[in-house]
């Protein structure tokens, strides 16, 4: 399109604008007559903007009041030829001309004309390109005019065409560079002076550099500022940030850290924080120590610094690597002690809750007022919901016995039980179920709110809050509790066959009730009252149903240990139903925990049934064995050419194999074929590596194990 630029001189509060417009129109080719209203107010629109003087001067109403670099001449954009020639005379006249654009720049309305003409900011980049070392004031203003063209993203193309970002980049090196030589000369005039024959003079000397160093340094930091704030303002163009990455930007900006400037401090951090939430970046930063580095504006008094440094740390938080340096640095105390002021509140205990994730983490928080400053807020929230950063924090710190210890002090287990009944919060419920599962003295204190808990669970509602509950009375392993007046008073016996049938609630609150049902069977008259009722052959059912799920199997596995445990309900147990079978079956499951539970299980019931005693060695014996039993197997049918099989006669194993494949019987097994073949596991083919987790019950029933092996170990005579 055809474009000309019309300058109106005489534009005043005297002129006539209808005969300025209808001369503009007739000298103007470009413009039809049919547009003189049009341009009528366009010119009044010129003549009426707030940032228009009388005589066309800027107006200078800026953030950053006053004329750069102290100046008192005002541009006017009539002159920019002039101001352009500046540029070509000596460096005085360099700055002048670059702070007078500067001062048009600044002004948004003369972007897009300032934007048009290339000369201009073609001189400006040549002048910036070979000058900038030679004076701090000439590149200040000439890279403030490009930053202000940086603000807007449509003229992010200017500082592009220009390669303004890369120079940027290199005046920041440059920059930095001359700030660690300037130090080491003072250093070494300090070092000279205690050593010279005239200490005095030597002093005054250093001093007298000392402040030039110091004059240095904060014409520096307004170069360094607004060149970060120019790349900052660009970066938002992922395809320009990666460029900067490859120039090593993460790396001059950790360097910029070191400075002492508040506000060039705050846009570093704030670039870091944006760059940070990509993994190379991230990685970056960690080899350059990025922890230690800012661990010290934690500690600032510019609010606005503290938050963007948290935040900054929220994103690192994400890697452990960096989380244990948080802690490593001294961090945590600094953190906890943000807290209570409400803008860092929020960011804080999102890096708080990502350190309380780590176990080794968990106990540090002990050392601190985090305790305290939690239960405070979590009490004191207005409304039934506790905001989910401070829930996630104390859930888990309530995970380590003695965070749980200093909750429970005073009357603080009954606040938060009381608060969790009123509000049913699924959340809070969960963080006493993790106080719930520690022994010693604290469990003792749930015994009076237990009954209120079965209440919860009896009431016929499957959601999150009664899960908890759930969970909450399956971590209550209490010696002095009468699980069997419960289970009556309640009605808890029906309500747990109800949830153990397939699918008739949700998968967590399955394993939860198998879960309770595994601490209740600790009990021999609740045991009793247990196989009385039935549940067994609803627990083999659900068994069958979640095969692949390796807790369910893991609990419903530990609820037979419990039951064998008893000699009243033992003898049901191996004579009324299939569970030693599948117990059998379950032996050399991929799963550490279950192999374990099984084997145990198993022994107690060969110490006390005979004919199990012979099917438990004879399943050993081949499965130690298999290899050579294969072998012999084969040789023998090439050796009789079709007669009698070796597994068909009265051989070795014959009782084993009458009785073993249970579960492929009961279709435990996705294909219902349990494949001898199996390298590694016969038998269990249907299990891949790592279809199954770790448990996270292990703690419950490790202590029970391991007293049942001493158990065997005194009737054997060891």
């Amino acid at each position: 399109e055809c474009q000309k630029i019309i300058r109106l001189k005489s534009l005043d509060n005297n002129t006539d604008i209808a005969v300025l417009a209808r001369e503009v129109v007739d000298k103007c080719k470009l413009i039809h007559p049919s547009k003189l209203n049009e341009v009528q107010h366009l010119i009044t629109y010129l003549l009426s903007r707030k940032d228009t003087a009388k005589d066309g001067q800027v107006s200078l109403d800026h953030p950053s009041a006053g004329l750069p670099n102290g100046m008192t001449e005002q541009a006017n954009l009539n002159e920019l030829d002039s101001y352009m020639e500046m540029l070509y005379e000596d460096m005085a006249e360099k700055v002048r001309g670059a702070s007078l654009i500067l001062q048009l720049a600044r002004n948004p309305d003369y972007l897009e004309e300032l934007c048009q003409n290339e000369t201009v900011l073609g001189a400006l980049a040549r002048v910036l390109r070979e000058d900038w070392k030679k004076s701090l004031d000439l590149s200040y203003n000439i890279v403030y005019t490009f930053f202000c063209f940086s603000v807007f993203s449509n003229f992010h193309t200017v500082i592009s065409h220009f390669k303004i970002g890369s120079l940027c980049m290199d005046i920041i090196d440059g920059e930095l560079q001359r700030t660690d030589q300037y130090r080491e000369q003072l250093t070494k005039r300090k070092k000279g002076g205690e050593l010279a024959i005239d200490p005095a003079k030597l002093q005054q000397d250093y001093e007298r550099n000392l402040k030039k160093y110091q004059t240095v340094v904060e014409k520096q930091d307004q170069v360094l500022r607004v060149c970060t704030y120019l790349l900052l303002n660009i970066a938002e163009d992922v395809r320009v940030e990666e460029k900067m990455r490859r120039k090593n930007i993460v790396g001059l900006l950790v360097r910029m850290l070191e400075r002492d400037s508040t506000d060039l401090l705050l846009l570093v951090v704030s670039f870091l924080k944006k760059l940070s939430v990509y993994m190379e970046n991230k990685d970056d930063m960690a080899d350059l120590n990025i922890v230690e580095k800012v661990s010290r504006l934690v500690s600032t008094n510019n609010s606005d610094l503290v938050n963007v440094t948290v935040r900054l740390l929220l994103n690192l938080s994400f890697d452990a690597g960096m989380r244990g340096k948080i802690i490593k640095v001294g961090l945590l105390p600094k953190l906890v002690a943000l807290i209570c002021e409400e803008r860092h509140q929020q960011a804080v205990l999102a890096v708080l809750y990502h350190l309380s994730v780590d176990d080794k983490c968990k106990s540090m928080f002990t050392y601190t007022d985090c305790i305290p400053m939690v239960m405070k807020l979590v009490l004191n929230s207005a409304g039934p919901q506790v905001p989910l950063e401070l829930m996630a924090l104390a859930v888990n710190l309530a995970a380590n016995k003695r965070n749980a210890q200093l909750v429970c002090e005073g009357a603080g287990l009954k606040l938060l039980l009381k608060r969790a009944l009123k509000y049913r919060d699924p959340l809070l419920t969960k963080m006493i179920r993790n106080i719930a599962q520690h022994e010693g003295p604290t469990r003792a204190l749930f015994t009076e709110f237990v009954g209120e808990l079965c209440e919860v669970v009896s009431s016929g509602k499957s959601d999150e809050f009664v899960l908890e509950c759930v969970g909450v009375l399956g971590n209550l392993s209490l010696p002095d509790l009468d699980y069997t007046q419960l289970l009556s008073k309640y009605n808890l016996i029906d309500w747990i066959k109800e949830s153990l049938q397939p699918d008739a609630v949700e998968d967590d609150l399955a394993l939860e009730v198998v879960v309770l049902l595994g601490t209740v069977a600790g009990d021999q008259a609740a045991a009793e009252l247990i196989v009385e009722s039935g549940i067994l052959h609803s627990l083999v059912n659900l068994l069958n149903a979640k095969q692949e799920d390796d807790e369910v199997v893991l609990q419903i596995v530990y609820v037979f240990y419990q039951l064998t445990r008893h000699e009243a309900t033992r003898p049901q147990v191996i004579s009324t139903t299939e569970v030693p079978a599948y117990l059998i079956d379950l032996m050399h499951d991929k799963n550490t925990e279950i192999r374990r539970v099984c084997d145990t299980t198993l022994d107690i019931i060969g110490e006390n049934d005979e004919d199990w005693a012979v099917r438990i060695q004879c399943h050993k014996f081949r499965w130690y064995n298999s290899q050579w039993l294969d072998m012999v197997e084969e040789a023998e049918n090439i050796d009789t050419m079709g007669g009698e099989e070796m597994a068909g006669g009265e051989g070795l194993g014959h009782s084993y194999l009458h009785h073993s494949d249970v579960l492929d019987h009961h279709g435990l097994y996705s294909d219902g074929l349990s494949s001898p073949e199996s390298e590694d596991y016969p038998g269990m083919n249907g299990h891949s590596e790592d279809s199954r987790p770790s448990s996270n019950y292990t703690n419950r029933f490790s202590a029970d194990l391991e007293q049942f092996a001493d158990e065997l170990l005194k009737k054997a005579g060891v």
